[in-house]
């Protein structure tokens, strides 16, 4: 039976890492998750021998895709705020490979895997057009795809507005530091989609975070947002499902070349 839709997902947060055996087909997840505290300090020794217990734990050998809390270009971490400091300009994809001993690896964004799997499996589904996701949280998280296809590593809970970071007046942890109440906060979130909604000309926002479970408290408070705004549907299982999605070009690029008798 070819199993090549089967690819391991990876989510390394900076309280836990989890993962489970994804199906990509059908957006699913074909394993139980299994999860880990994440390391402290989470240097990048620690974290990978994290991610191969996880691994063992599963019995898995193939393929593999994780969503990172940071910036990646070429397999290089460029930035990692949230973990330790001897991230930055580790050669991640290269590290996880050699201690793994799978196929392939690939390593994306954490926010861009979580916008992946809800434009393709969850609450964009089937929407053409530009999907923006935004995660509520800690801070701010974004990912922008359009017809399905993702513009890689923007960072837009960043946007200055009015002389601040959006991330200190639209993320749950502002809400929760001033005591806002949902319609003070709700205000704020308008505020910050709002100038999102004039740059990008989405036809639809996404939002994640813990908050989407509770959309009833604070989208009636969305009033100057022009396009459509709907909860993300995915939960926790985004991340992982999305951190598989990265890895499914490699494990096609790898079948068309075992067809082609290379190596």
């Amino acid at each position: 039976m070819n199993d090549s839709h089967l690819i391991l997902g990876v989510d390394i947060g900076g309280t836990s890492i989890k993962a489970a055996v994804v199906d990509t087909r059908k957006g699913s997840l074909a394993t139980t998750v299994a999860r880990i505290k994440t390391p402290q300090p989470a240097t990048p020794k620690a974290v990978v021998a994290a991610l191969a217990e996880l691994s063992a734990r599963l019995k898995w050998r193939g393929p593999v895709g994780v969503g990172f809390p940071g910036l990646i270009k070429q397999g290089v971490v460029r930035r990692a705020p949230n973990l330790d400091p001897g991230w930055v300009r580790h050669e991640i994809v290269n590290h996880l490979q050699r201690v793994l001993g799978v196929p392939l690896v690939a390593v994306g964004n954490d926010a861009d895997a979580a916008g992946l799997a809800e434009a393709r499996y969850g609450a964009g589904r089937g929407v053409r057009g530009t999907v923006v996701l935004v995660t509520l949280g800690t801070g701010i998280g974004s990912a922008v795809l359009h017809n399905g296809s993702l513009l890689p590593d923007t960072e837009l809970g960043h946007l200055e507005i009015g002389g601040q970071d959006a991330e200190l007046f639209a993320s749950t942890l502002a809400r929760e530091r001033n005591k806002w109440t949902w319609e003070q906060w709700g205000r704020n979130v308008d505020r910050y989609l709002t100038v999102l909604e004039y740059m990008l000309a989405p036809d639809l926002f996404i939002i994640g975070g813990g908050v989407s479970a509770e959309p009833e408290r604070f989208f009636r408070h969305l009033e100057n947002v022009e396009c459509k705004i709907v909860p993300a549907t995915m939960g926790n299982d985004a991340g992982i499902v999305g951190a598989a999605l990265f890895a499914v070009p490699g494990v096609k690029a790898l079948a068309r070349r075992r067809q082609r008798g290379v190596k």
